[in-house]
């Protein structure tokens, strides 16, 4: 099995190549060197590859993709709330699925999910690994056999948590949150209680060759992400970035495909500096960051402080934006919650993508623009993001489709009077 990678170093167009091409608007020639060179990404197990996936890149020179985290924990969900909740993030138009399950059947869980899963699908490895049994008892065997069978089962692409070593701890000590990543603070358990090096990156070069086997794409996750603007930036998450620059190179050499996972809670004026570094550091390998969250006083509304960011974000050199729901701080999302994610990181990864200049990304705003110009109300709900939503809201005013809204009503109606005086030009100049 060769990689989409050594294909593409090879100077092979494959299928998934191709088929991003025409998803993309732009020639599968410029795909394939964009793989070859580490800025673009295409997650596609051979497994999933054979069954359900359409291929989708990730990378600076296409269109912002965005994720969607679901997944059972041990006292909430199951199967049929995570496929429910799958079924929401596909209907509102997200670009892959994480599952983050630490709870239930979790082999059932994702099979079933992967099944019904046309997008790339990820996974922490990890957080399977803990599930029954305390961290201080995982063995590098638990990795290794772990990493297979999921790769085995078809999953696009590992947060793999190799980045943060043993001396990378303390330089946490002075942060406010600490360590709020899940996999970093259970690494970071595991080195305390044997005294050794992340497990992780001592077996790095193994977990190369099983996710080299199937084309499982690292996603290198950034343990030590800042869980709060105090955190952000500072000399913790900086050293494991270097670590993570360093690991990247070391899987491009395994011919494995890499991103690499970023912050988390950034002032806004921050922003343009953390992915600027990455882009350095990680010699260009796509970014893929939660948020991040521009303010830590709106719990309820993190879809929204996050979506801020990551508008910015993207336009200075994030690829892929993780989504952050109205749950965010307070507990398992449920399916609105997924939706509410999704339609506010469709809502940041395109406004990036306009304002990039990404091929056609503006043609939807125009046309959307025309039919509100028109007073077309059917059109321009058929248009909108979220048609469901602006139907109900309209339909909701008890309004026909008529020439106007109640914002204005009939006789103050802006784009009614503008309309009008267009067309009164018009019939002046014949």
């Amino acid at each position: 099995m060769t990689t989409q990678l050594e294909q593409a170093r090879r100077g092979v167009t494959t299928d998934a190549m191709r088929w991003v091409g025409q998803q993309e608007y732009m020639d599968a020639e410029v795909i394939r060197v964009e793989v070859a060179e580490g800025r673009l990404v295409i997650p596609a197990n051979k497994v999933h590859l054979a069954g359900t996936l359409r291929p989708v890149g990730i990378g600076r020179k296409i269109s912002t993709k965005i994720n969607a985290n679901i997944g059972a924990s041990p006292l909430a969900s199951s199967d049929e709330d995570e496929l429910a909740k799958l079924n929401v993030a596909l209907k509102y138009g997200v670009h892959s699925v994480m599952d983050l399950s630490t709870g239930g059947d979790v082999d059932r869980c994702r099979l079933n999910l992967i099944a019904n899963c046309p997008v790339p699908f990820g996974t922490v490895p990890l957080y399977e690994m803990i599930i029954d049994r305390p961290i201080e008892e995982l063995t590098y065997d638990d990795i290794i056999e772990t990493c297979q069978k999921q790769a085995a089962q078809g999953v696009d692409f590992f947060t793999i948590h190799a980045g943060l070593l043993k001396e990378h701890v303390p330089l946490t000590d002075k942060r406010i949150a600490g360590i709020v990543s899940r996999g970093g603070s259970l690494i970071a358990t595991w080195m305390e209680h044997h005294g050794k090096q992340n497990p992780f990156y001592e077996l790095f070069d193994d977990l190369c060759a099983i996710m080299r086997e199937n084309d499982v794409c690292f996603s290198l996750g950034d343990g030590l992400r800042p869980g709060c603007l105090a955190d952000a930036t500072d000399e913790a998450q900086i050293a494991e970035l270097r670590t993570l620059g360093e690991l990247t190179q070391r899987a491009w050499e395994h011919g494995c495909q890499v991103m690499v996972e970023g912050p988390g809670h950034v002032p806004f004026d921050q922003i343009e500096y953390n992915m600027k570094i990455q882009q350095e550091i990680c010699q260009g390998a796509p970014f893929y960051v939660l948020g991040p969250l521009v303010t830590d006083v709106a719990p309820g509304y993190d879809h929204i402080t996050s979506a801020i960011g990551a508008t910015a974000a993207a336009v200075h050199g994030a690829a892929f934006l993780c989504y952050v729901t109205p749950s965010e701080h307070l507990g398992l999302p449920d399916e609105d919650d997924v939706r509410q994610g999704v339609i506010a990181y469709r809502i940041a990864a395109h406004a990036a993508d306009v304002a990039l200049g990404i091929p056609n990304a503006r043609d939807w705003d125009d046309e959307i623009s025309k039919a509100r110009a028109d007073l077309d109300w059917r059109k321009h709900l058929e248009l909108a993001m979220d048609s469901e939503t602006a139907r109900a809201r309209h339909d909701a005013k008890q309004l026909p489709d008529t020439d106007h809204c109640t914002m204005c009503g009939k006789q103050w109606c802006s784009v009614r009077i503008s309309k009008g005086l267009r067309e009164e030009r018009k019939t002046a100049k014949k």
